[in-house]
């Protein structure tokens, strides 16, 4: 029962999350940013970013750790990298990432060659058996971790799944974004960041 509950919190946070956002995208909330480029020169930081208060901010280090993957290896985060790095922090029971899960596997395709893609499955709030499940159903070929006592998932302050968190070469966040976005918006915030 108070697993229900904490899911339906962050269901709820999630939702309020994106109507935010969209407002803060479309000008819905004047005066907060929103199209006005004239305040912010146009790079006012999302509100998803704003609203992962104390967790890392773009242009700072990524946090470091170590999980172990479903394939038995251990992989780590943190400081310099031969790829920029796509972290997918996710759930199975999370719609939205399900929603996601087919984009993840053609860009993790698309940008083999420049990009790595961890999907951290937070396995403190899932089931082992229906994480696998996930992975085999959407044909996951990324390196899949788990974060079985949420240690990763805290570092980076995690408040909904999906949480994706862009990293470059130098081991610097380039973006968070809480919540689904538009494929298309995924993928250029990718292609920017392996641009730059």
């Amino acid at each position: 029962m108070r697993r229900n509950r904490w899911i339906l919190a962050a269901l709820l946070l999630l939702l309020a999350v994106a109507l935010l956002d969209r407002g803060w995208q479309a000008g819905w909330l004047p005066g907060f940013g929103g199209n006005d480029k004239a305040d912010s020169g146009g790079n006012a930081p999302s509100l998803s970013v704003l609203a992962a208060e104390g967790a890392p901010k773009p242009g700072t280090a990524a946090p470091a750790f170590a999980l172990p993957g479903l394939d038995g290896k251990t992989y780590e985060v943190g400081g310099k990298r031969e790829k920029a790095l796509l972290l997918n922090f996710w759930a199975s029971w999370c719609d939205p990432c399900k929603e996601e899960a087919p984009e993840l596997v053609a860009l993790a395709d698309r940008y083999k060659d420049s990009l790595d893609i961890y999907a951290v499955n937070v396995t403190l709030y899932d089931k082992l058996d229906e994480a696998k499940a996930f992975v085999k159903n959407y044909g996951y070929t990324f390196p899949v971790l788990l974060d079985e006592k949420e240690d990763a998932y805290r570092k980076f302050n995690g408040v909904a799944f999906p949480t994706n968190v862009l990293v470059d070469e130098q081991g610097v966040i380039q973006d968070v974004i809480v919540g689904v976005i538009p494929p298309e918006e995924l993928e250029a915030k990718i292609k920017k960041m392996l641009e730059s």
